[in-house]
């Protein structure tokens, strides 16, 4: 009976060392856990810093732009200039939205805190990613309206035949290029050889990489579990 009792002391004794080493390392695993989170989130932070020099740049120039084609349609209004009159007030208007849009950007740029859970910033930077592709979308809609700024009533009396084979053609042309864009600009062809291209710099990029980021917090956290 003394033996049993000393079993079960020590059996006990044994429990209780190893349900407090059990605390030891879940203590330790929460505190990495956070370091690590607390390290990615900053990682994030700054990539999404590195485009809000492009945006603020975006604004300014947009800005700029849409107000000196703007003055320039005040001055422009007649009917001879029609062409040029309403190409202009569309670039100009495009361009105002993106500058909108831009302004938004840096607003939600600014409400990614790393107080924040990590799913929130994921949303976050996700609505950044699909508001991005937006503007670019609808800017490239530009595209027609630069084709036939220069043309005139006189010309289409007098230079019918030039404009039939050389300015209609490439008009449509970009048209057709402008709502193909439109249309397949999307996080769904995000792979395909054409968008990289297109969406090389780091208006895009950086917002990838932060999200990439943030995902290795998930992964180290199953890579704990499993282990």
């Amino acid at each position: 009976m003394m033996e049993d009792k000393q079993l079960n002391e020590l059996w006990q004794q044994y429990d209780a060392k190893l349900q407090e080493a059990r605390i030891l390392n879940l203590q330790s695993w929460v505190l990495n856990l956070q370091q690590f989170e607390r390290l990615q989130k900053e990682k994030a932070s700054r990539k999404l810093r590195g485009i809000t020099g492009i945006k603020l740049l975006g604004v300014v120039l947009g800005l700029a732009w849409s107000i000196f084609l703007l003055f320039l349609v005040w001055h422009s209004l007649h009917w001879s200039r029609i062409f040029f009159v309403v190409s202009l007030t569309a670039i100009a208007l495009i361009t105002l939205y993106a500058v909108i849009m831009y302004v938004g950007h840096l607003a939600l740029i600014n409400q990614i805190n790393n107080e924040d859970a990590v799913l929130a910033q994921q949303e976050k930077i996700s609505r950044l990613q699909a508001s991005t592709l937006h503007v670019c979308r609808i800017l490239f809609l530009q595209m027609p309206f630069y084709c036939f700024w220069f043309i005139t009533p006189e010309m289409l009396q007098n230079e019918w035949l030039k404009n039939l084979l050389i300015t209609l053609p490439i008009t449509i042309g970009f048209t057709w290029l402008a709502v193909w864009l439109y249309r397949n600009i999307s996080v769904e062809n995000t792979e395909k050889k054409w968008f990289r291209i297109l969406f090389s710099s780091r208006e895009w990029t950086y917002p990838v990489k932060a999200l990439k980021i943030l995902g290795e917090i998930e992964e180290y956290k199953r890579s704990v579990v499993v282990n």
